[in-house]
Order: structure tokens, then C-alpha cells, then sequence
């Protein structure tokens, strides 16, 4: 089936997912959708753990990528299996690949539970159950980011980074992209977390420089590491460290993702960094 720039195809795992007609790119191809979305998004940052906290808010999402929804449904099943609350915003400028996916219920399984909920995000930009509220955000990121549409919201506690990658939505990944992202962030003694399935030195670089601390993320099964990011470097499990600043030094892809080359001031940005502040070439992180 096809709806406007998109089709659904069959991975080798015999899972469904959605492509891009233009480009080529499958939306969660490492092992199927619904793996990746729990393994990357739930797990990763510990949501039943955080839905679990007692006097706990609705942990506030935002669910950059909407897709087929598959991060969303995941984060809406664990608030279900758990007991908790989200507050999930999803962001996302074509609805076809969530339209495709609903229409394949033998290949998107997951969503079946949430085919109401997903049709009134469609129609109405809203749906409030007793898992909490999901709301969408329609256009281009950026835009729905600008801080007078997003007065007046939570601030996230987690970020599902998931748009197509920098080699197709490079607007996305820049360190201006980032720092927009941040200032939607908690940055309060909790802090954010940032998840995203790229490992890529110039996606980590344009985190940096767009003022996260940056850390090496679960494997998805194809791809040995994923990027995790957050406002506080405790929040990270495994924080980049000397040893990546040597193999950035040797790269050939040193810039973030907007440039083609490492100009003088981001280069000094980066090593001042506070994440790297007294790091000496003994240290083993990262």
C-alpha cells in the first residue's frame, strides 16, 4: 500500500514498517518497529520506572518523529501496563505514515489498542484517556518549537529523537535544531534526557554544540551504539569521554551536521564544553 511519499514493505525479519518513496529510508529498520521502539525509548530511559515514581507527575514526552506512531503506542502501552501517566506531544508534518501503518493491522499489531486514540490525534490534534493525554503537533519542527507555540507546555523529560536521518532531514540535526530542542527541556534538578538511534560523530558533535551532554546509547541489534544526550551529565550511563575527543581528533566527519567544515569557533565551543572540563588521557569513558 502507498499513501503520498510513503509505502509499507516487509524487513527481512518478516516485520512491516514504512519507507520513504523518494529517498529509500524505512522508519525502524533495525529488527522491526516495535523492537527498536522499546529497546531505544522505553527501556533505555527507564519509563516504567519513571511512570512508577510516587506523587508522580505525567512524565512529559515529546515525540519528535511521529511516524507510524510506533514510539508514541510504546510510551502509551507502558503508561497502560504500569499504571501511569504520560504527557505526550508528538511532532510530525505528514500524517501518511501513521495512516499506512493503521491500516495494516495484521503488520502493526501494536497499534490495534490504539486505533481510536490515533484517529482522534488525527482528526481532532488530541486524545485523553486514563493513560493520560497525547496531543499533535503538525508542521515543520522548528515552527512548532518557536516559544511562543510552546508557552504554556511541561517541559519534556524525555525526548524520542526520531526523524529520518541527517543524510535526508539535515535541518533536524543542526546544533540550532538542538538548542531548540533544549529549551524545551527540564532543566531543573531532574534534567532530560535526549534518545536517538544515530551514532554518527557529526550528530553527537551538533548535540554538544547544541548544548547537551552526550553520552553512547543501547545497540539496536544491527547498530552497535545509539546516541543518548541530556541537560545533566548524572543522567548519562555512559558519557563520551577522552577516548572519543582522540577518535574525533583523527576523523575525517569532525563537523556538526549543517557544515562541511569545522569552523574555528565551534571547534573552540566544543572543547570547552563542560563535559570534557579536566578530562586527561587516562580517562576510559567513552
Amino acid at each position: 500500500m502507498r499513501d503520498g511519499e510513503f509505502e509499507l514493505v516487509t524487513l527481512k525479519s518478516g516485520a512491516r514498517a514504512v519507507r520513504h518513496l523518494g529517498h529509500g529510508e524505512v522508519m525502524h529498520p533495525a529488527g522491526g518497529p516495535w523492537a527498536e521502539a522499546n529497546r531505544l525509548y522505553i527501556e533505555q530511559p527507564e519509563l516504567p520506572a519513571r511512570l512508577r515514581r510516587p506523587g508522580q507527575q505525567p512524565v512529559c514526552i515529546f515525540d519528535i518523529g511521529l511516524g507510524a506512531a510506533t514510539n508514541a503506542v510504546a510510551a502509551l502501552t507502558c503508561a497502560r501496563a504500569t499504571g501511569g501517566q504520560v504527557e505526550l506531544h508528538s511532532f510530525e508534518r505528514d500524517l501518511a505514515p501513521l495512516r499506512l501503518a493503521l491500516a495494516d493491522a495484521e503488520g502493526f499489531p501494536f497499534l490495534v489498542p490504539w486505533r481510536e486514540a490515533a484517529q482522534a490525534l488525527m482528526s481532532t490534534g488530541e486524545w485523553t484517556g486514563a493513560e493520560g493525554r497525547w496531543t499533535l503537533h503538525r508542521g515543520e519542527l522548528l515552527q512548532c518549537l518557536q516559544p511562543e507555540r510552546m508557552a504554556g507546555l511541561n517541559a519534556a523529560e524525555l525526548v524520542f529523537f526520531d526523524p529520518f536521518s541527517p543524510q535526508h532531514n539535515a535541518d533536524l540535526w543542526t546544533p540550532e535544531a538542538f538548542a531548540a530542542v533544549r529549551r524545551c527541556c527540564r532543566v531543573d534538578e531532574h534534567g532530560s534526557m535526549l534518545l536517538t538511534y544515530s551514532a554518527a560523530t557529526p550528530t553527537r558533535v551538533s548535540l554538544l554544540l547544541g548544548g547537551f551532554y552526550v553520552g553512547i546509547g543501547s545497540s539496536t541489534g544491527t547498530k552497535r551504539e545509539t546516541t543518548t544526550a541530556a541537560t545533566r551529565l548524572e543522567l548519562l550511563a555512559e558519557p563520551l569521554g577522552a577516548r572519543w575527543l582522540a577518535r574525533w581528533e583523527r576523523s575525517t566527519a569532525r563537523a556538526p551536521i549543517g557544515q562541511t567544515e569545522l569552523t574555528a569557533e565551534c571547534e573552540r565551543l566544543l572543547r570547552l564544553h563542560p563535559q570534557f572540563a579536566g578530562l586527561g588521557p587516562e580517562t576510559k569513558s567513552g
